[in-house]
């Protein structure tokens, strides 16, 4: 007979959206399991720019979404300013942009309610002075960079303290559906391949960019538009604050710095599958080439990876742009699809995912006779030891001691110890999941500076061998996998620089200890 676990609230997806939800809930005293194929923000919430949006972007294409992010912005630098850089931002205009466009943007921004704020262009070129001679515009808005992997591990982690769990690599398989609801889900543990079941009182699918796959396991069609945007990380951080260009939405016209780098994005192609996708040689080529347009050090200067995300948008008709596809959020209670306790809730921006866990909650609290409001306004987000390794640039903005004996240097690139590998370890087990190179690394910043794991990653699977994390030869598998996972951000931008450093970690892991990686080509 298979496993039986009862709950409230069965959460799937760990991502930012299912994180938060899981709070929320946590915090109107309800108990729930979240789980997750994969780790935390394996999905969107792991492939994104870490902008904390103002609005101002979507004042002309979506006034909804910039009003909510406004808003959104707000409440989280209040309640979770640890997970924040609070940079500003600039959006910026150069010669042969859409004049009507610049003209119109103060209004829109009034209209919506955004702050925005006209600068003199000597100023502006004295506060970023990597800003191109060629601009001609200048607003100041709000935005700021918030660390997507700091704020999902952050939610789980106080969910957790008030009485929910969370379960990494435990996929959901199927629904077993009796008179209109769900009676259990069906659920594999991926570690050891072992089925069990989860029996809860409502049932939220919170997975993003799978939400549809989810939904057809109990019968439900969502019209799913998914969108591959890439970006690429370059190896000092170019600028102090957000820059923006200033047009309509369109290819390589965000810069967010994030700690010691940047991020420089984002590209709009549209995939039939959220799962293996990856950056391509036309992508990163075409953003560096708009990119350099308002930051000409965008043309020569190293980047260290590029990675790439698929957005879930949720398409009510034919819309052949999916950068015209609304970034708001759906929710969708099923009761009228003919399940009654099963909702979905995805699209939405990282910005908006405190707002989309609100509006989700309360349709669960309502569907349990619960009436307390939601705290996530009024609360703030803890912080805990097992987020704070996911921050870059964590010993630059604190106090550092010498390296003793007893805590080595693990990762040297983001300096990361081994007393930090510990914990992340710790708290993976906590989780009932495999501590592995890439579970930790979606929890710190290992591998992912400049060398891209050609030391860390070795250095790291010895101490696990050394702490009987690991165990057995085939283990040795699990640094394949990671650095395939680094190759596949490696491999379009191969030039200058990282090229020689690939090729010296291609010289250590294959020709020094004969390890065979597996390069998916382009």
């Amino acid at each position: 007979m298979n496993k039986i676990i009862e709950t409230d609230v069965l959460v799937i997806g760990g991502g930012v959206t299912g994180t938060g939800i899981a709070r929320d809930l946590s915090l109107r005293g309800q108990k729930c399991i979240l789980i997750e194929k994969s780790d935390l923000n394996a999905g969107a919430s792991g492939g994104n720019h870490g902008l904390l949006h103002s609005g101002a972007r979507y004042v002309g294409s979506d006034p909804k979404a910039a009003v909510e992010c406004k808003n959104e912005l707000e409440i989280l630098k209040k309640n979770a300013g640890h997970c924040i850089e609070d940079t500003g931002g600039l959006f910026v205009a150069v010669k042969g942009d859409d004049e009507k466009y610049i003209a119109d943007f103060p209004g829109m921004c009034k209209k919506s309610g955004v702050y925005c704020k006209k600068i003199d262009l000597v100023l502006a070129r004295e506060i970023e002075p990597a800003l191109s001679n060629e601009i001609i515009a200048a607003y100041e808005v709000n935005d700021a960079s918030i660390n997507p992997f700091k704020i999902s591990i952050e939610n789980i982690n106080d969910a957790v303290l008030r009485g929910s769990q969370y379960l990494s690599f435990s996929k959901i398989v199927g629904f077993k559906i009796t008179n209109h609801s769900i009676e259990y889900a069906i659920v594999i543990n991926q570690n050891n391949g072992k089925t069990y079941q989860i029996k809860a009182r409502t049932y939220v699918n919170a997975s993003g960019a799978w939400a549809g796959i989810i939904a057809a396991m109990a019968g439900i069609t969502i019209n799913m538009v998914l969108s591959k945007g890439t970006l690429l990380v370059t190896s000092k951080r170019m600028t102090k604050r957000v820059i923006n260009r200033l047009r309509k939405a369109t290819d390589g016209d965000i810069l967010v710095p994030g700690g010691v780098v940047s991020i420089l994005g984002t590209t709009s192609v549209r995939v039939k599958s959220p799962d293996n996708i990856y950056p391509t040689i036309k992508e990163v080529d075409q953003i560096i080439s708009q990119g350099e347009q308002i930051i000409p050090a965008l043309k020569t200067c190293r980047y260290i990876r590029a990675y790439s995300g698929a957005r879930p948008l949720v398409s009510e008709g034919n819309i052949e742009d999916d950068r015209n596809v609304s970034r708001g959020f759906t929710l969708r209670d099923h009761q009228k699809d003919g399940v009654d306790n099963f909702i979905t809730i995805t699209g939405g921006k990282l910005s908006t995912y405190r707002l989309m866990a609100e509006k989700a909650s309360d349709i669960v609290a309502w569907k349990h006779s619960i009436f307390s409001k939601c705290l996530t306004k009024e609360i703030p987000l803890p912080s805990t030891k097992s987020g704070e390794w996911s921050e870059p640039g964590v010993p630059i903005n604190k106090p550092f001691k010498t390296e003793t004996g007893n805590d080595p240097i693990l990762c040297e690139c983001e300096m990361v110890p081994q007393s930090a590998i510990d914990t992340l370890i710790d708290s993976i087990k906590q989780a009932k999941g495999k501590p592995d190179l890439k579970s930790i690394a979606l929890r710190s910043r290992i591998g992912k500076g400049p060398c891209q794991g050609s030391f860390c990653s070795l250095r790291i699977l010895s101490h696990m061998y050394d702490r009987d994390v690991l165990q057995d030869i085939s283990d040795i598998n699990d640094l394949k996998l990671f650095l395939n996972e680094r190759w596949k951000g490696e491999q379009s931008l191969l030039w200058d620089q990282a090229l020689v450093q690939s090729s010296l970690k291609e010289m250590i892991h294959s020709g020094l200890f004969g390890l065979e990686l597996i390069k998916d080509p382009i």
